[in-house]
């Protein structure tokens, strides 16, 4: 059991939750996490969102009854991780962009902090949330708000790796706009999860290379490997 520290709204139906300890992990990968006794049955795979000596952060969204009572969870009191699980993003040099929507830009920040010359694209529902926490670690910000998309304001041949996260149909047009570019692409899948570690295939999805376990042998794919919409 491991002390919450700090468990804040953000906006957009998003928390900002930290726990005390010493942890494990790398860009892109997650733990499993649960606030709660029986009911839900399995827990909640979160991405790592930051994470130090003293402490690691989530960032995660309201979207069924495991994250409404995680987001309930008062400072002091604990929860349970288990974790790190996935494979997370390799990390590349060149100029790179991170390109996020919605929850989706959650592991980005980790990115940024280990990847030197990387700008963010982030696209939000209607408010742009941590605005100012990206700033810190990017050489550049872009928001796309509304109706305005993240692949309406990003010229992916100004860069040598998109490294993406966020909804499926963002990042099957991110992977579309570097084809026949030299513009490299991996995307972090967010198929649903149930065991966290490859033993259900829940999450399964389907690459080149024939069905792959999300939770085991990504979340991060290379964008050309993942057979989309298939």
């Amino acid at each position: 059991m491991y002390k919450v520290i700090e468990n804040r709204y953000v906006g957009e139906d998003m928390y900002l939750m930290k726990v005390e300890g010493n942890f494990e992990g790398k860009m892109g990968q997650f733990y499993m996490i649960r606030a709660w006794d029986k009911f839900p049955l399995l827990s909640r795979p979160i991405s790592i969102h930051d994470i130090d000596e003293n402490s690691i952060s989530f960032l995660y969204k309201v979207v069924g009854e495991g994250t409404q009572i995680l987001s309930k969870v008062k400072v002091n009191e604990t929860i349970k991780l288990e974790g790190p699980y996935g494979n997370g993003y390799e990390k590349v040099e060149g100029r790179v962009a991170l390109v996020g929507g919605g929850i989706g830009v959650a592991p980005l920040y980790l990115v940024a902090k280990n990847i030197e010359n990387c700008d963010a694209y982030l696209g939000f529902r209607n408010e742009a949330i941590l605005e100012e926490k990206y700033k810190e670690v990017c050489n550049e910000v872009h928001i796309a708000t509304g109706n305005k998309f993240v692949t309406d304001i990003l010229d992916v041949e100004g860069y040598d790796y998109i490294l993406t996260c966020g909804p499926t149909p963002m990042m099957e047009k991110l992977v579309k706009m570097t084809e026949g570019t030299k513009t490299k692409i991996m995307v972090s899948l967010e198929n649903h999860m149930a065991c966290g570690v490859g033993a259900c295939l829940v999450c399964t999805c389907k690459t080149q290379f024939g069905n792959k376990k999300t939770c085991k042998d990504g979340p991060v794919f290379w964008g050309e490997d993942v057979i989309f919409n298939d």
